[in-house]
């Protein structure tokens, strides 16, 4: 089923599995068509089988966003096939645990890369259209670590307190134009960030009730239609969120400390 544009379209990072998957289905299900991202080709075309199925257009463009002049190949090739993207939904991202002078300063780089600048660029450069236009907008996935530091995950909570932030400012940015932006700040969510970020079970963190991809997905797409600029899944989250700001801050970091810091002998 190929795109003809009488749906709107959103554009999907990170959209082979988790959360990204999930933001798929739910603009699907919503009345978009879909036009996927990701690095590996297979598991996209798994997903656009799935959604086709539910009756929505899905193209695949199979992309390593960290790869040198990603974005404006990305842009590129969206404009030949004569698309216009109306939602872009930047979720491509990923986190890494430990120590920051213990990290591999390769992915250590790498993470605030894909995280921030992959995803300031792709927003500038679909965001344009939007503003002309006068509708659609952005939805770019944060976290609840963005209301916080974040010793042991210390790059991940910095990044994701930079997607809050510039999604606030470029949503209030566009307010005038039709077209808006939100922040989607999901807490722990059980997909395969976890493995990615070398989680192990001598972290506290790992203890904490999660949500699941769909419902934090659900939750996205509802507020994102709603205008809304910050959208919190789960009222717990909100209130751990929320409440950040009002903490004294030593024993902040020293409660983040206590969920995320790795413990010898109990790894598994």
């Amino acid at each position: 089923m190929a795109l003809d544009q009488t749906r709107p379209v959103a554009l999907v990072t990170g959209a082979s599995g988790g959360i990204g998957e999930a933001l798929a289905h739910a603009f699907a299900k919503g009345g978009y068509d879909l036009v996927l991202v990701a690095r590996s080709a297979d598991k996209l075309a798994e997903v656009a089988g799935a959604l086709r199925a539910q009756g929505a257009a899905a193209t695949v463009i199979a992309s390593d966003l960290q790869a040198p002049g990603a974005g404006a190949a990305l842009e590129a090739e969206v404009t030949q096939r004569g698309l216009s993207v109306d939602v872009l939904i930047n979720n491509a991202g990923y986190g890494i645990t430990g120590a920051v002078l213990e990290a591999d300063l390769h992915e250590l780089l790498g993470m605030i890369d894909l995280n921030c600048r992959i995803l300031t660029e792709l927003s500038w450069r679909f965001g344009r259209g939007m503003q002309a236009r006068g509708r659609g907008g952005i939805v770019n996935v944060a976290s609840t670590a963005a209301f916080q530091p974040g010793p042991f995950m210390a790059g991940y909570y910095a990044s994701k307190a930079y997607v809050l932030s510039f999604t606030e400012a470029l949503n209030h940015e566009l307010r005038p134009t039709g077209a808006h932006a939100t922040a989607l700040c999901p807490g722990p969510v059980a997909t395969g960030f976890q493995e990615r970020a070398a989680f192990d079970k001598s972290m506290r963190l790992t203890a904490l009730p999660m949500e699941t991809a769909q419902s934090v997905a659900q939750a996205g797409y509802d507020g994102f239609a709603a205008k809304k600029a910050v959208v919190i899944p789960g009222a717990m989250n909100q209130v751990l969120a929320r409440s950040a700001a009002f903490t004294p801050r030593l024993l902040l970091l020293s409660a983040i400390e206590n969920l995320q810091k790795k413990r010898s002998g109990t790894h598994g």
